[in-house]
């Protein structure tokens, strides 16, 4: 399928690990353009030898204030045609484990730069008439997790806005969406074991392998597939898709609406 997005320009956030590298790689791999953002800078390095031509790189932690700026002069006059909105997110918690420290930082690490980075972009995607917008956030929006109060109630937070504001741009040409993926092969997945093997005492494996067997499916997803799915919310065909959040879980939330 040609998705018509050879020669665009998009942001990707969390840009060597998990789906932000896989949806990286898929879009230089369908000729796009891409300025690459992640905390690592040898990581960044190493992900821009792949295909230097194509990827530009900025080192830094998007929830950082100072950021910003730095992006926007990057990204200048050229026309941008999608931002992959991802980030790490804060350490698993029950929801007494928490502080108000931690409810503090997890504004700032879900929330805060999400609304930056849409308000610093939108207005002159919309001046263009084009311009799409992918957030990656978590099943847990549609179905808690347990260990995960932090991240649902902030993610839950952003799913609002991007709701919001794709009613009140609907008709620009520009649509935001988001992406709620369930149990992947990623590091972060894999945090997750490691906390509940902590709680229980059983090995990882153990907790790794009844996560699986919970899964309809019976397998974790692959950060690859995901990526499909994202590159078409990127792409031109997705234009009547706005303001949706897509489960991407193997069947593991149990409601209609799912």
């Amino acid at each position: 399928m040609n998705l018509a997005i050879h020669q665009h320009l998009f942001i990707v956030g969390g840009a060597t690990s998990g789906f932000g590298k896989a949806i990286a790689i898929a879009l230089i791999n369908e000729g796009a353009f891409i300025i690459a953002i992640a905390r690592d800078e040898e990581k960044l390095k190493q992900l821009k030898a792949t295909a230097s031509s194509q990827i530009e790189i900025l080192p830094g932690d998007l929830s950082n204030p100072l950021l910003m700026p730095q992006l926007v002069a990057l990204v200048g006059d050229r026309p941008l045609h999608g931002i992959l909105v991802n980030a790490g997110g804060p350490p698993a918690k029950t929801v007494l484990e928490t502080t108000l420290e931690d409810w503090d930082h997890a504004y700032q690490l879900l929330l805060r730069w999400k609304v930056a980075i849409t308000q610093a972009f939108i207005p002159k995607m919309v001046a263009n008439g084009y311009g799409r917008l992918v957030f990656i956030e978590s099943v847990s929006v549609k179905q808690p997790i347990e260990n995960l109060v932090l991240s649902t109630s902030l993610r839950l937070g952003v799913v609002g806005m991007v709701k919001t504001l794709s009613q009140e741009i609907a008709k620009s040409g520009v649509t935001l969406n988001v992406l709620a993926p369930g149990s992947h092969d990623t590091p972060a997945v894999d945090r997750l074991y490691h906390k509940k093997a902590e709680q229980t005492g059983m090995p990882f494996n153990t907790i790794k392998e009844a996560a699986i067997n919970n899964i309809p499916v019976g397998i974790l997803g692959d950060p690859n597939d995901f990526a499909g799915l994202a590159l078409w919310l990127l792409s031109p065909a997705s234009k009547f898709v706005t303001g949706q959040t897509i489960t991407v879980d193997g069947g593991s939330v149990r409601g209609i609406m799912g």
